[in-house]
């Protein structure tokens, strides 16, 4: 049955379908050897030849979950344009075309997931199931009770209002001028932690993501990654409301 490309890429674990979007737009994608560049258009995997980057989709590939903990440095993205590192760096030994489960910036340390899974990381990345995610931010100078109840009560960004953080005080530093702050949001705007705390006054020296959908960095040291355990996966998949 013929249906969108991207909603084609997406079940197959290729990508999300916004990035698909941008796949197809790129003319990364063809159909039966004919580059395709409009998002719209629409194939049968029964029956058309599908190619990303000139591999052919793989639509009964294995399905595979991992936890990284991503050091500075590193681009939550499959493939970079300007040559940069990518979080793949950082799983040579995988066979199988995974991608992040959202995104943290190059300069974010912390919990990533990836999969090749489509499904499963669109519903996690879909604002309807609120998925937790755990911050910790080392941040210039020491925040205020009242700006800290901001972040609680929700601020104003460039894009709108967020949604009520959890925010604690961890540590302060007085002679340093410092202090740590665990953030606990639901929503994935683009470098979301980092503006809240820029709009409060207090910019981010260096931020983590220390749990996201009740998974944690237990375990796993920096730079290094492991699968999802059976238990992990049901867990994420009860959140994401995918039924066995």
């Amino acid at each position: 049955m013929a249906e969108r490309l991207q909603k084609i890429l997406s079940q197959a674990g290729i990508a999300s379908r916004r990035a698909a979007e941008k796949l197809i737009a790129e003319g990364r994608v063809a159909v039966n050897g004919t580059v395709v560049t409009t998002a719209g258009c629409k194939a049968d995997p029964s029956q058309d030849h599908i190619t990303v980057d000139g591999a052919a989709l793989q639509g009964q590939e294995e399905k595979v979950y991992f936890l990284l903990n991503k050091p500075k440095g590193y681009i939550s993205t499959a493939h970079d344009e300007r040559g940069r590192k990518t979080v793949l760096d950082l799983l040579p030994e995988v066979a199988e075309r995974i991608y992040p489960i959202g995104r943290l910036d190059n300069a974010t340390e912390g919990l990533l997931l990836l999969t090749n899974d489509g499904v499963l990381m669109n519903s996690l990345l879909h604002p309807r199931y609120e998925v937790r995610k755990t911050y910790l931010a080392r941040v210039q100078g020491i925040p205020t009770a009242e700006e800290l109840d901001g972040l609680r009560q929700g601020i104003e960004l460039e894009d709108g209002l967020t949604a009520p953080a959890q925010v604690r005080l961890m540590e302060q530093d007085p002679k340093r001028n410092v202090s740590k702050v665990e953030i606990i949001i639901h929503e994935g705007r683009n470098r979301q932690v980092r503006r809240m705390c820029t709009a409060i006054g207090h910019e981010v020296i260096a931020l983590k993501r220390t749990e996201f959908a009740g998974l944690s960095l237990s375990g796993t040291a920096r730079g290094h990654y492991r699968r999802l355990t059976d238990m992990e996966l049901e867990h994420l998949k009860m959140l994401a409301g995918i039924r066995a």
